[in-house]
């Protein structure tokens, strides 16, 4: 199973604000939107940073009440990582393991066409392990 998989189950819609948002409004959005991460992108919807709900509360840790005024371009991760329409399931959890994130923004040609989190991932393995058990219970009762 790949990530694209994944997508087309769960449709390309993702959640993204301007470099210029302020920490205030970022946490009004994904308490509205009952999410844990939003993309940052440009104008020109280009990819420049992921922020989640942990990066506000390093903030308000570290900076106390003034990181509510700061913008999501000064806590925002940069170095992205990404995963592939053609990413396996597996290298996508690996990936978000390793990495300890949960959130993926998925590219195809530098385009953002989705995103998926580390709950998206674990239910697409528990349906593909549900599939394979079945399929061997089947061979099995037809051999």
């Amino acid at each position: 199973m790949t990530v694209a998989a994944i997508l087309k189950h769960k449709g390309p819609a993702v959640a993204s604000v301007r470099p210029t948002t302020k920490v205030t409004e970022l946490a009004k959005f994904l308490s509205e939107k009952r999410i844990g991460a939003v993309v940052v992108q440009d104008a020109s919807d280009q990819l420049l940073g992921i922020i989640s709900e942990r990066d506000v509360i390093h903030a308000i840790a570290a900076h106390g009440p003034a990181s509510l005024e700061m913008a999501a371009s000064q806590l925002m991760t940069r170095a992205v990582k990404t995963a592939a329409p053609a990413t396996s399931v597996a290298e996508a959890m690996e990936l978000m393991t390793d990495g300890r994130f949960r959130h993926l923004p998925v590219l195809d040609r530098g385009e953002l066409v989705g995103i998926i989190s580390i709950g998206d991932v674990v239910k697409a393995r528990i349906t593909q392990q549900d599939y394979e058990v079945d399929s061997l219970k089947a061979y099995v009762a037809g051999a």
